[in-house]
């Protein structure tokens, strides 16, 4: 089903080259008018081939699917060497994600 997202929180202990420990809470806005709450409480990440993947692990606590696990994956392009930001700092990237909600 088409949709559309922002996420918003912290991930205090992330670095260049993962993010651990998130706190976020991801707002998803339904074609059909209906919106769900997701929080999201743990995650994992790899770099391969230059690619950044991010899975990120939680649960609907609102809204359409309350109580189903959700699972946001993505694969970022990172704009930078995976070193290039212990001085700089983070930059962003861009890729494409996938939200999974099931029971």
């Amino acid at each position: 089903m088409a949709a559309t997202g922002y996420l918003e929180g912290t991930s205090p202990t992330a670095s260049c080259i993962t993010v651990n420990s998130p706190r976020l809470k991801e707002v998803v806005h339904y074609g059909d008018g209906k919106r769900s709450l997701i929080s999201y409480d743990s995650s994992t990440s790899i770099r391969l081939a230059g690619v950044l993947v991010v899975r990120l692990s939680g649960r609907v606590v609102e809204g359409r699917g309350a109580g189903l696990a959700a699972h946001r994956t993505v694969a970022a392009l990172p704009g930078e060497l995976p070193t290039s930001c212990l001085l700089s700092g983070l930059r962003g990237s861009a890729g494409e994600a996938q939200l999974e909600i099931r029971p």
